[in-house]
C-alpha cells in the first residue's frame, strides 16, 4: 500500500489534466484517434470500447467521488439511460416526484416499452420513500439531491439503508451538489451520476455525462456494455475539454456557493419575492440534512418564487441584463430561467418560479441586476 496520504479534492481536480507520464507538456494535447493499432497487450481497440482520451477525466472523477471506477458518456441523459437500460423487465424503480424534467419525461415514455414499473414519490420524506419500496421487486432507488428545480434535499445515508434493506441499488444524481460538496458513495450510494455538462466542465461548452460506481460488479458490467454497444460514448475532444474544466472545479463551486448564499439571504423576505428555495437558508425544509451531508457550501443553484404569478415571472426573467435567460446550469456565467413553461403543462413546478444558476461574477453586480429586474 502507498504511504502517501489521500489527496485533497482541490489537488485531485487541479491535476486532472497533468500528464501522468511526467512529460514536459503541462497541458496535454488532444488525441483525436477513434481506432488503435492491434498489438500484444493493447488496452485500446476502438473509441466505443475506451480511449486514453477518457482515462484522465474518468480517473479524476472516480477519485473525487471515492468510487472504484468511472465512465464518461455523451451526455448526462446518456449516462442515466445506461443505468435504466441495465435493468430487467419487471423491475421496479422509485424516483423523486420532482426531478430533472427531461429524464422524468423520457422514463415515463420508455418504461412501458421496457416493462419497468416507476413510482414517483417525495423522496425528502423518508416515510413516503420506505412505503414506496417493494422488497424483492424494487431494484433501483434513483435520487436527485438537491433536486432540480425545487432543491428538495434527501438524506442519502438513510435512503441507502432503506434501498439496501429492500434489495435495491441506490443511484444518486449529484449534478447540483458536485463531489466538492457531497460524495454519495461515502454515504452508502452504489452509483453516482453527473450531467458533466454542468459543474464538472463548468464552461457551457461540453455535452457530457459521467457514472461512478462503488462496486465493480455485474450491474456495472451491464452499464459498461450499454455504453459500448449503444454507442453513447463521449467524443475525444469533448473528453479533453471536460478534463480541462475539471481543473477549476473546486474554486468555481466555492465561488458559486458564496454568491448563491448571498443572493438567497438578500432576497429572502424581499417585497417582490414570495419564497426563496435554497438549502442554505435555515428555514428551508431539509436544511439540517443538507448541513450534514453537504460540506463547504449548499450549491450554486437556487429558485425564487415571485409575487404576480406567471406574468411577473416571465417579465422578470426577460428584464435581467447580467443574468442570461437560458437553460442549463453550472457554468461560470449566471443564468435565469422561467422554468415552468420550459417543462410544459405536465410540470409540477409552480408557474411563478424562476430557476437561477449562480455564476462567479461579482456578487454586488448580480444582486443589483436582480433588484432592477424585480423593480421593473
Amino acid at each position: 500500500m502507498s504511504d502517501q496520504p489521500p489527496r485533497r479534492l482541490a489537488t485531485i481536480a487541479a491535476n486532472a489534466a497533468v500528464s501522468e507520464t511526467r512529460d514536459s507538456d503541462i497541458a496535454p494535447g488532444w488525441r483525436p484517434t477513434t481506432t488503435f493499432e492491434m498489438r500484444e497487450n493493447q488496452d485500446y481497440i476502438y473509441l466505443r470500447n475506451g480511449s486514453p482520451s477518457f482515462d484522465p477525466a474518468e480517473a479524476a472523477i472516480a477519485e473525487l467521488e471515492s468510487g472504484v471506477a468511472c465512465m464518461v458518456f455523451a451526455s448526462g441523459m446518456a449516462a442515466a439511460g445506461a443505468v435504466f437500460q441495465s435493468l430487467s423487465p419487471g423491475d421496479h424503480v422509485v424516483l423523486p416526484d420532482v426531478m430533472y424534467w427531461s429524464l422524468r419525461k423520457w422514463l415515463k415514455e420508455l418504461a412501458p416499452r421496457l416493462n419497468i414499473e416507476l413510482s414517483f414519490v417525495g423522496t425528502g420524506d423518508l416515510g413516503q420513500l420506505e412505503a414506496a419500496l417493494k422488497p424483492g421487486q424494487t431494484k433501483l432507488l434513483w435520487l436527485e439531491t438537491p433536486a432540480n428545480p425545487m432543491w428538495t434535499v434527501t438524506d442519502i445515508a438513510a435512503a441507502a439503508d432503506l434501498a439496501h434493506a429492500a434489495g435495491a441499488k441506490l443511484c444518486v444524481d449529484s449534478t447540483a451538489a458536485t463531489p466538492v460538496l457531497t460524495r454519495p458513495i461515502e454515504l452508502g450510494a452504489d452509483l453516482v451520476m453527473h450531467s458533466a455538462t454542468k459543474y464538472l466542465n463548468g464552461h457551457s461548452d461540453v455535452l457530457a455525462g459521467a457514472l461512478i460506481t462503488a462496486h465493480d460488479d455485474e450491474f456495472w458490467e451491464k452499464i459498461q456494455s450499454a455504453r459500448k454497444n449503444g454507442g453513447a460514448v463521449l467524443g475525444s475532444f469533448e473528453a479533453w475539454l471536460l478534463r480541462r474544466g475539471l481543473r477549476t472545479l473546486v474554486v468555481r463551486v466555492d465561488a458559486a456557493c458564496r454568491n448563491a448564499m448571498a443572493i438567497a439571504e438578500h432576497f429572502a423576505g424581499h417585497p417582490g419575492v414570495s419564497q426563496v428555495l435554497y438549502p442554505g437558508l435555515p428555514d428551508f425544509p431539509g436544511h439540517q440534512i443538507a448541513a450534514r451531508q453537504m460540506q463547504g457550501g449548499f450549491g450554486g443553484m437556487l429558485s425564487i418564487r415571485v409575487h404576480g404569478g406567471f406574468a411577473a415571472a416571465a417579465r422578470i426573467a426577460g428584464a435581467t441584463q447580467l443574468f442570461r435567460q437560458a437553460t442549463s446550469l453550472g457554468g461560470v456565467e449566471s443564468l435565469i430561467e422561467h422554468r415552468g413553461p420550459v417543462e410544459g403543462p405536465d410540470s409540477p413546478v409552480p408557474d411563478d418560479l424562476l430557476r437561477i444558476s449562480v455564476g462567479i461574477e461579482a456578487i454586488e453586480d448580480l444582486i443589483a441586476d436582480l433588484e432592477q429586474a424585480l423593480a421593473g
